[in-house]
């Protein structure tokens, strides 16, 4: 049985997740919290498999509820955008930030692909093993710059792919990078459409780089993040242009990791650099394949900082990493490898 908890104050949303758990023998809700301190007590206390809050209260206590229960008695945490899809911009970001693994539409009343969709996700999300949170300041970006004088990189463009857990390991990485960052960096994130902007908004608000929505034709530049546009593939049009497009799904992902990796490994060959992040699934590994063969390089997540470990432990186990580091060394890889000449 699956057990969930409700952090809302609105009726119609209790309502509307009441009415969408009927429909599954197999879940059950066993609370609803007010505001995060009952949320966090009544965590504490029945510890629930899933936690789902509504996702206008991450814009204020909310946050600090979810943070505090992946601290003190961590599960799944999912947002849930309400009625007309309020606080579907910063606040989401908020609230992926704080711990949640995803955010998702209110199910619909007498709407049963909608109903459908809420309890797949809420099922999905009962079987990840979350990672205690530790109480720990921000690390800020890198104060030196890069070293000066270097005619040739190793890395002339950086892809990251993520899906559970995502925006906030983002968001941990680009803080760490430098504005002098010398290479364009490629970012496929799998979440529920509206939410991307929101979470390129922030970032770009909040650490040193360039963070932007992909635009087709657009150039591409170092020190800036291109985050993949909802329902849509991003590549490359050769080593200057963003390509962003309609093209078919990729093993049922538009956007696609493999698709993203394959134009990197096209476009750049050996000066490829592919990231692969916390996400379920194994998205991006036939494009890391096309990286591997050309001479790119391939950075893994590990275990104990993923919050899922279904992506990286994929290029783990099918021999295309060649690093395999915890979240908070991504970084300093990154610089390394873009910051050092090419040696063949």
């Amino acid at each position: 049985m699956i057990r969930l908890l409700l952090i809302t104050t609105s009726p119609d949303l209790a309502g509307r997740t009441a009415a969408a758990l009927r429909m599954d023998t197999s879940m059950t809700l066993v609370g609803i919290a007010r505001d995060g301190e009952q949320a966090l007590a009544i965590s504490n206390e029945l510890r629930p498999d899933v936690v789902a809050i509504e996702l206008e209260l991450a814009g204020h206590d909310g946050a600090d509820a979810i943070k505090e229960i992946m601290i003190a008695s961590p599960r799944p945490v999912v947002a849930i955008a309400g009625p007309g899809g309020g606080g579907a911009g910063a606040i989401s970001d908020k609230a992926l930030e704080a711990g949640a693994l995803a955010v998702i539409p209110a199910p619909l009343p007498d709407d049963h692909p909608s109903m459908g969709k809420f309890l797949s996700t809420i099922r999905a999300m009962a079987q990840v093993m979350v990672v205690r949170q530790r109480r720990r300041e921000r690390r800020h970006g890198l104060e030196a710059e890069l070293p000066a004088g270097r005619a040739r990189y190793a890395a002339s463009v950086v892809g990251i792919a993520a899906s559970t857990g995502g925006p906030a390991a983002l968001r941990t990485i680009l803080t760490a990078l430098p504005a002098t960052f010398p290479a364009p960096v490629l970012v496929v994130q799998h979440m529920s459409d509206g939410f991307i902007e929101g979470v390129a908004a922030r970032l770009d608000a909040t650490v040193s780089l360039t963070v932007r929505i992909a635009v087709d034709g657009e150039r591409l530049r170092p020190g800036f993040v291109y985050l993949a546009p909802d329902g849509r593939q991003l590549g490359l049009s050769g080593k200057t242009r963003i390509r962003v497009t309609d093209d078919a799904p990729v093993g049922a992902f538009r956007p696609s990791a493999t698709y993203l990796f394959r134009a990197m490994a096209d476009c750049f060959k050996e000066e490829a650099l592919a990231v692969v992040l916390t996400g379920m699934g194994d998205d991006g590994i036939a494009g890391l394949g096309d990286i591997r063969r050309r001479g790119g390089r391939i950075i893994a997540q590990d275990e104990n900082t993923s919050t899922v470990f279904g992506m990286p432990k994929a290029a783990i186990l099918a021999g295309l990493a060649d690093d395999v580091l915890p979240l908070e060394a991504i970084a300093d890889k990154l610089v390394s490898l873009a910051s050092r000449p090419a040696t063949g």
